[in-house]
Protein backbone atom coordinates (compact mmCIF):
# COMPACT_ATOMS: atom_id res chain seq x y z
CA UNK A 1 0.00 0.00 0.00
CA UNK A 2 2.82 2.23 1.01
CA UNK A 3 4.61 1.81 -2.68
CA UNK A 4 0.62 2.34 -4.58
CA UNK A 5 0.64 5.50 -2.29
CA UNK A 6 4.34 6.81 -3.15
CA UNK A 7 3.44 6.00 -6.97
CA UNK A 8 -0.13 7.70 -6.50
CA UNK A 9 1.99 11.29 -5.18
CA UNK A 10 4.67 11.00 -8.01
CA UNK A 11 1.78 10.98 -10.29
CA UNK A 12 -0.16 13.54 -8.96
CA UNK A 13 3.22 15.70 -8.26
CA UNK A 14 3.89 15.23 -12.10
CA UNK A 15 0.58 16.34 -13.04
CA UNK A 16 0.71 19.48 -10.89
CA UNK A 17 4.20 20.66 -12.36
CA UNK A 18 2.75 19.53 -15.64
CA UNK A 19 -0.62 21.94 -15.16
CA UNK A 20 1.44 24.85 -13.82
CA UNK A 21 4.05 24.97 -16.54
CA UNK A 22 1.48 24.60 -19.17
CA UNK A 23 -0.88 27.39 -17.63
CA UNK A 24 2.30 29.70 -17.62
CA UNK A 25 3.09 29.19 -21.16
CA UNK A 26 -0.34 30.34 -22.06
CA UNK A 27 -0.33 32.76 -20.05
CA UNK A 28 -3.19 31.63 -17.80
CA UNK A 29 -3.22 32.04 -14.40
CA UNK A 30 -3.42 28.80 -12.73
CA UNK A 31 -1.56 27.55 -9.77
CA UNK A 32 -2.64 24.69 -7.21
CA UNK A 33 -0.74 26.99 -3.89
CA UNK A 34 -1.32 30.55 -3.78
CA UNK A 35 0.19 32.79 -0.76
CA UNK A 36 -1.30 36.11 -0.78
CA UNK A 37 0.10 38.02 2.25
CA UNK A 38 0.80 41.63 3.49
CA UNK A 39 -1.06 44.35 5.36
CA UNK A 40 -3.40 45.03 2.89
CA UNK A 41 -6.09 42.62 3.64
CA UNK A 42 -8.90 44.71 1.53
CA UNK A 43 -6.86 43.95 -1.82
CA UNK A 44 -5.87 40.23 -0.86
CA UNK A 45 -9.66 39.86 -0.03
CA UNK A 46 -10.31 41.24 -3.51
CA UNK A 47 -7.99 39.09 -4.84
CA UNK A 48 -9.31 35.85 -3.30
CA UNK A 49 -12.68 36.75 -4.22
CA UNK A 50 -11.91 37.14 -7.60
CA UNK A 51 -10.65 33.43 -7.40
CA UNK A 52 -13.67 32.25 -6.04
CA UNK A 53 -15.57 33.99 -8.92
CA UNK A 54 -13.45 33.08 -11.68
CA UNK A 55 -12.51 29.25 -11.22
CA UNK A 56 -15.73 27.73 -10.99
CA UNK A 57 -15.40 25.88 -7.51
CA UNK A 58 -19.51 26.08 -7.06
CA UNK A 59 -20.24 24.50 -3.25
CA UNK A 60 -16.85 23.22 -3.17
CA UNK A 61 -15.06 25.94 -0.79
CA UNK A 62 -14.07 25.46 2.53
CA UNK A 63 -12.33 27.93 4.71
CA UNK A 64 -9.98 27.60 7.98
CA UNK A 65 -8.69 29.08 10.99
CA UNK A 66 -4.97 28.72 10.52
CA UNK A 67 -4.62 29.25 14.16
CA UNK A 68 -7.11 26.61 15.36
CA UNK A 69 -7.06 23.39 13.01
CA UNK A 70 -5.15 20.80 12.83
CA UNK A 71 -3.08 20.38 9.12
CA UNK A 72 -4.49 16.63 8.82
CA UNK A 73 -8.51 18.31 8.53
CA UNK A 74 -7.22 20.74 5.65
CA UNK A 75 -5.41 18.01 3.71
CA UNK A 76 -8.36 15.92 4.31
CA UNK A 77 -10.20 18.31 2.76
CA UNK A 78 -7.70 19.48 0.11
CA UNK A 79 -7.71 15.52 -1.26
CA UNK A 80 -11.72 15.32 -1.14
CA UNK A 81 -12.73 15.28 -4.52
CA UNK A 82 -15.33 18.07 -5.77
CA UNK A 83 -18.45 17.27 -6.29
CA UNK A 84 -20.09 18.81 -9.08
CA UNK A 85 -17.55 20.80 -10.24
CA UNK A 86 -13.79 20.31 -11.72
CA UNK A 87 -12.07 22.32 -8.64
CA UNK A 88 -12.43 22.97 -4.65
CA UNK A 89 -11.18 25.95 -2.62
CA UNK A 90 -9.65 25.64 -0.01
CA UNK A 91 -8.52 28.77 2.52
CA UNK A 92 -6.13 29.17 5.64
CA UNK A 93 -6.62 32.17 6.70
CA UNK A 94 -3.67 33.21 9.42
CA UNK A 95 -1.14 30.96 10.78
CA UNK A 96 -0.88 30.26 14.66
CA UNK A 97 1.74 32.45 16.45
CA UNK A 98 4.35 31.64 18.76
CA UNK A 99 3.58 32.64 22.20
CA UNK A 100 6.23 34.68 24.21
CA UNK A 101 7.88 33.42 26.61
CA UNK A 102 7.83 33.86 30.31
CA UNK A 103 10.94 35.44 32.57
CA UNK A 104 13.68 33.00 32.58
CA UNK A 105 11.54 30.13 30.22
CA UNK A 106 11.84 29.94 26.43
CA UNK A 107 9.25 29.85 23.94
CA UNK A 108 7.22 27.52 23.41
CA UNK A 109 5.96 25.81 20.07
CA UNK A 110 3.51 22.73 21.66
CA UNK A 111 1.53 22.38 24.22
CA UNK A 112 1.91 26.40 25.68
CA UNK A 113 0.83 27.68 22.21
CA UNK A 114 -1.43 30.26 22.58
CA UNK A 115 -5.11 28.95 22.87
CA UNK A 116 -5.92 28.65 19.06
CA UNK A 117 -9.46 30.39 18.17
CA UNK A 118 -12.13 28.11 16.75
CA UNK A 119 -11.71 27.13 13.04
CA UNK A 120 -13.68 28.38 10.63
CA UNK A 121 -15.38 25.91 7.78
CA UNK A 122 -17.55 27.34 5.02
CA UNK A 123 -17.80 30.50 6.37
CA UNK A 124 -20.01 29.35 9.10
CA UNK A 125 -18.47 29.25 12.38
CA UNK A 126 -17.61 25.04 12.04
CA UNK A 127 -15.02 24.29 14.85
CA UNK A 128 -12.10 22.01 14.58
CA UNK A 129 -9.97 21.05 17.06
CA UNK A 130 -6.71 21.99 17.59
CA UNK A 131 -3.69 19.67 16.69
CA UNK A 132 -2.46 18.50 20.45
CA UNK A 133 1.64 19.49 20.41
CA UNK A 134 1.36 21.23 16.95
CA UNK A 135 3.28 24.07 17.37
CA UNK A 136 3.72 26.67 15.15
CA UNK A 137 6.54 25.69 13.59
CA UNK A 138 5.50 22.37 12.91
CA UNK A 139 2.33 23.48 11.67
CA UNK A 140 3.76 25.97 9.21
CA UNK A 141 6.45 23.21 8.12
CA UNK A 142 4.08 20.92 7.14
CA UNK A 143 1.81 22.83 5.61
CA UNK A 144 4.91 24.22 3.53
CA UNK A 145 5.56 20.48 2.25
CA UNK A 146 1.55 19.38 1.75
CA UNK A 147 1.77 22.49 -0.51
CA UNK A 148 3.57 20.70 -2.77
CA UNK A 149 1.57 17.64 -2.70
CA UNK A 150 -1.82 19.27 -3.22
CA UNK A 151 -3.81 17.30 -5.75
CA UNK A 152 -4.17 19.07 -9.49
CA UNK A 153 -8.57 19.16 -8.62
CA UNK A 154 -7.96 21.57 -5.35
CA UNK A 155 -6.43 25.38 -5.27
CA UNK A 156 -4.70 25.78 -1.66
CA UNK A 157 -4.86 29.37 -0.55
CA UNK A 158 -3.04 31.08 2.68
CA UNK A 159 -3.52 34.28 3.43
CA UNK A 160 -2.20 35.96 5.82
CA UNK A 161 -1.70 39.62 7.13
CA UNK A 162 1.63 40.07 7.19
CA UNK A 163 4.88 40.28 5.02
CA UNK A 164 6.51 37.28 4.55
CA UNK A 165 10.39 37.58 3.15
CA UNK A 166 11.43 34.81 0.28
CA UNK A 167 13.16 33.00 3.24
CA UNK A 168 10.04 32.09 4.63
CA UNK A 169 8.94 28.31 4.17
CA UNK A 170 5.91 29.09 2.43
CA UNK A 171 6.93 31.65 0.31
CA UNK A 172 9.72 29.17 -0.79
CA UNK A 173 6.96 26.78 -1.72
CA UNK A 174 4.41 29.04 -3.64
CA UNK A 175 7.69 29.72 -5.85
CA UNK A 176 8.31 26.53 -6.61
CA UNK A 177 4.49 24.99 -6.97
CA UNK A 178 2.45 28.04 -7.17
CA UNK A 179 2.35 31.75 -7.00
CA UNK A 180 3.16 34.33 -3.83
CA UNK A 181 1.21 37.33 -3.99
CA UNK A 182 2.63 40.41 -1.98
CA UNK A 183 -0.24 43.58 -0.84
CA UNK A 184 1.32 46.52 0.80
CA UNK A 185 -0.89 49.17 2.02
CA UNK A 186 -0.21 51.80 -0.56
CA UNK A 187 1.01 55.55 0.82
CA UNK A 188 1.27 59.06 -0.48
CA UNK A 189 1.70 59.07 -4.61
CA UNK A 190 0.83 55.36 -4.43
CA UNK A 191 -1.80 55.88 -2.85
CA UNK A 192 -3.35 58.53 -5.36
CA UNK A 193 -2.75 56.16 -8.04
CA UNK A 194 -4.86 53.29 -6.18
CA UNK A 195 -7.86 56.19 -5.12
CA UNK A 196 -7.72 57.17 -9.49
CA UNK A 197 -7.49 53.67 -10.69
CA UNK A 198 -10.72 52.32 -8.42
CA UNK A 199 -12.91 55.53 -9.63
CA UNK A 200 -11.70 54.36 -13.55
CA UNK A 201 -12.82 50.84 -12.33
CA UNK A 202 -16.27 52.12 -11.32
CA UNK A 203 -16.89 53.49 -15.11
CA UNK A 204 -16.53 57.48 -13.60
CA UNK A 205 -13.47 60.24 -13.61
CA UNK A 206 -12.08 61.94 -10.34
CA UNK A 207 -10.78 65.26 -10.31
CA UNK A 208 -7.20 65.83 -8.52
CA UNK A 209 -8.92 68.01 -5.56
CA UNK A 210 -11.17 65.58 -4.91
CA UNK A 211 -8.86 62.86 -4.82
CA UNK A 212 -6.67 64.78 -2.47
CA UNK A 213 -9.76 65.48 -0.10
CA UNK A 214 -10.63 61.50 -0.38
CA UNK A 215 -7.19 60.81 1.03
CA UNK A 216 -6.87 63.59 3.49
CA UNK A 217 -10.31 62.70 4.93
CA UNK A 218 -10.31 58.56 4.88
CA UNK A 219 -6.58 58.10 4.90
CA UNK A 220 -5.25 54.66 3.88
CA UNK A 221 -8.17 52.72 4.90
CA UNK A 222 -8.88 51.16 1.16
CA UNK A 223 -12.03 49.28 2.15
CA UNK A 224 -13.32 52.94 3.00
CA UNK A 225 -11.72 54.74 0.13
CA UNK A 226 -13.42 51.97 -1.85
CA UNK A 227 -16.87 52.23 -0.27
CA UNK A 228 -17.02 56.28 -0.65
CA UNK A 229 -15.75 55.92 -4.32
CA UNK A 230 -18.62 53.44 -4.90
CA UNK A 231 -21.19 55.64 -3.78
CA UNK A 232 -19.74 58.90 -5.54
CA UNK A 233 -19.59 57.09 -8.66
CA UNK A 234 -23.56 55.77 -7.95
CA UNK A 235 -23.77 59.94 -7.62
CA UNK A 236 -22.57 61.05 -11.12
CA UNK A 237 -23.48 58.50 -12.99
CA UNK A 238 -21.30 56.04 -15.26
CA UNK A 239 -18.92 58.27 -17.36
CA UNK A 240 -19.32 61.16 -14.78
CA UNK A 241 -16.79 62.82 -13.07
CA UNK A 242 -16.17 63.08 -9.13
CA UNK A 243 -15.43 66.53 -8.44
CA UNK A 244 -14.34 67.55 -4.93
CA UNK A 245 -18.04 69.13 -3.98
CA UNK A 246 -19.37 66.00 -4.38
CA UNK A 247 -16.91 64.67 -1.67
CA UNK A 248 -18.15 67.82 0.56
CA UNK A 249 -21.23 66.82 0.06
CA UNK A 250 -21.77 63.29 0.36
CA UNK A 251 -18.57 61.59 2.51
CA UNK A 252 -19.77 62.25 6.06
CA UNK A 253 -15.93 62.39 7.17
CA UNK A 254 -15.73 65.27 4.75
CA UNK A 255 -18.77 66.87 6.25
CA UNK A 256 -16.69 66.42 9.51
CA UNK A 257 -13.89 67.93 8.51
CA UNK A 258 -15.67 71.21 7.10
CA UNK A 259 -17.23 70.81 10.79
CA UNK A 260 -13.57 71.22 11.71
CA UNK A 261 -12.81 74.51 9.52
CA UNK A 262 -16.33 76.06 11.31
CA UNK A 263 -14.95 75.30 14.54
CA UNK A 264 -11.78 76.28 14.07
CA UNK A 265 -13.01 79.99 12.40
CA UNK A 266 -15.23 79.54 16.00
CA UNK A 267 -12.59 79.68 17.74
CA UNK A 268 -10.28 82.34 16.32
CA UNK A 269 -13.18 84.47 16.31
CA UNK A 270 -13.05 84.84 12.58
CA UNK A 271 -16.73 85.30 12.23
CA UNK A 272 -16.29 86.75 8.35
CA UNK A 273 -14.72 83.46 7.91
CA UNK A 274 -16.95 81.49 10.01
CA UNK A 275 -20.05 83.10 8.38
CA UNK A 276 -18.66 81.89 5.12
CA UNK A 277 -18.66 78.43 5.92
CA UNK A 278 -21.87 78.28 7.42
CA UNK A 279 -23.37 79.49 4.11
CA UNK A 280 -21.32 76.68 2.28
CA UNK A 281 -22.77 74.24 4.26
CA UNK A 282 -26.35 75.24 4.07
CA UNK A 283 -25.60 75.15 -0.07
CA UNK A 284 -24.12 71.63 0.50
CA UNK A 285 -28.01 70.84 1.95
CA UNK A 286 -27.11 70.59 6.10
CA UNK A 287 -29.94 71.74 7.62
CA UNK A 288 -28.94 74.38 10.18
CA UNK A 289 -30.23 72.27 13.36
CA UNK A 290 -27.53 69.53 11.70
CA UNK A 291 -24.82 72.36 11.65
CA UNK A 292 -24.93 73.23 15.05
CA UNK A 293 -25.40 69.58 15.93
CA UNK A 294 -21.92 68.95 14.36
CA UNK A 295 -19.88 71.59 15.69
CA UNK A 296 -21.38 70.70 19.29
CA UNK A 297 -19.99 67.08 18.70
CA UNK A 298 -16.70 68.71 17.76
CA UNK A 299 -16.90 70.69 21.27
CA UNK A 300 -17.63 67.55 22.63
CA UNK A 301 -14.34 65.63 20.81
CA UNK A 302 -12.42 68.78 21.85
CA UNK A 303 -13.22 68.08 25.81
CA UNK A 304 -12.94 64.51 25.52
CA UNK A 305 -8.97 64.74 23.24
CA UNK A 306 -8.19 67.58 26.13
CA UNK A 307 -8.73 65.69 28.85
CA UNK A 308 -6.72 63.00 27.63
CA UNK A 309 -3.67 64.95 26.39
CA UNK A 310 -3.92 66.84 29.65
CA UNK A 311 -3.14 63.47 31.32
CA UNK A 312 -0.21 62.77 29.27
CA UNK A 313 -2.03 60.88 25.90
CA UNK A 314 -0.39 61.10 23.05
CA UNK A 315 -2.47 60.96 19.52
CA UNK A 316 -2.29 57.09 19.16
CA UNK A 317 -3.43 56.35 22.79
CA UNK A 318 -6.18 59.02 22.51
CA UNK A 319 -7.34 57.40 18.78
CA UNK A 320 -6.99 53.68 20.44
CA UNK A 321 -8.81 54.76 23.80
CA UNK A 322 -11.83 56.49 22.18
CA UNK A 323 -12.12 54.85 18.92
CA UNK A 324 -11.51 57.94 17.08
CA UNK A 325 -9.94 58.48 12.99
CA UNK A 326 -6.25 59.37 13.79
CA UNK A 327 -7.05 62.15 11.62
CA UNK A 328 -9.79 63.55 13.90
CA UNK A 329 -7.47 63.56 16.83
CA UNK A 330 -4.59 65.41 15.40
CA UNK A 331 -7.07 68.11 14.02
CA UNK A 332 -8.87 68.16 17.53
CA UNK A 333 -5.33 68.38 19.26
CA UNK A 334 -4.30 71.17 17.16
CA UNK A 335 -7.70 73.19 18.19
CA UNK A 336 -8.33 72.09 21.73
CA UNK A 337 -5.07 74.14 22.44
CA UNK A 338 -6.66 77.25 21.67
CA UNK A 339 -9.09 76.10 25.09
CA UNK A 340 -9.06 75.90 28.69
CA UNK A 341 -11.81 73.43 30.06
CA UNK A 342 -13.75 75.60 31.36
CA UNK A 343 -13.86 77.93 27.96
CA UNK A 344 -15.12 74.49 26.34
CA UNK A 345 -17.60 73.92 28.83
CA UNK A 346 -19.38 77.48 28.39
CA UNK A 347 -18.87 77.34 24.38
CA UNK A 348 -21.04 74.00 24.73
CA UNK A 349 -23.59 75.64 27.01
CA UNK A 350 -23.68 78.41 24.50
CA UNK A 351 -24.41 75.67 21.21
CA UNK A 352 -27.43 74.06 23.54
CA UNK A 353 -28.63 77.70 24.29
CA UNK A 354 -29.18 78.08 20.58
CA UNK A 355 -30.18 74.73 19.93
CA UNK A 356 -32.92 75.12 21.99
CA UNK A 357 -34.11 78.50 20.59
CA UNK A 358 -34.43 77.51 17.15
CA UNK A 359 -36.02 74.01 18.18
CA UNK A 360 -38.43 76.49 20.43
CA UNK A 361 -39.46 78.46 17.06
CA UNK A 362 -37.91 81.47 18.85
CA UNK A 363 -35.66 82.93 15.74
CA UNK A 364 -35.19 82.44 12.42
CA UNK A 365 -32.21 79.52 11.34
CA UNK A 366 -30.84 82.66 9.95
CA UNK A 367 -30.90 84.53 12.88
CA UNK A 368 -29.53 81.10 15.36
CA UNK A 369 -26.64 80.99 12.72
CA UNK A 370 -25.40 84.16 13.55
CA UNK A 371 -26.44 84.12 17.48
CA UNK A 372 -24.31 80.69 16.70
CA UNK A 373 -21.18 83.49 15.72
CA UNK A 374 -21.70 85.87 18.58
CA UNK A 375 -22.17 83.03 21.43
CA UNK A 376 -19.40 80.79 20.73
CA UNK A 377 -16.75 83.84 20.63
CA UNK A 378 -18.23 85.33 23.86
CA UNK A 379 -18.39 81.86 24.99
CA UNK A 380 -14.24 82.00 24.99
CA UNK A 381 -13.78 85.31 27.10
Amino acid sequence: MARIRDRADALNACLRHAAVALSRAGGIEWSMFILLHGPDEFSAHEELDRLRMTRGYEFNQETFDGAGTELATIRTTCETLPFLSERRLVVVRGLPKRTRARAGEEEEDGEHAETPAPAVKGGRGKKAKAGAGEGPKAFIAGLADYASHVPETTDLVVLVDELMDAAHPLAQVARANGRAQAFATPRGPQLDAWVARRARTCGVGLASEAARLLVEVVGDNLRLLAGEIEKLSTYVGSGGTIGAEDVRRLTPMARELRAFDLTDALVRRERARALDLLHELLESGSAPQLIIGMVAHQTRTLMRVKALADRGARAPQIAQTTGMVPFVVEKSLGLARHFSMAQLEAAHRALLNVDTALKLSRMTPEMALDLLVVEFGAAQR
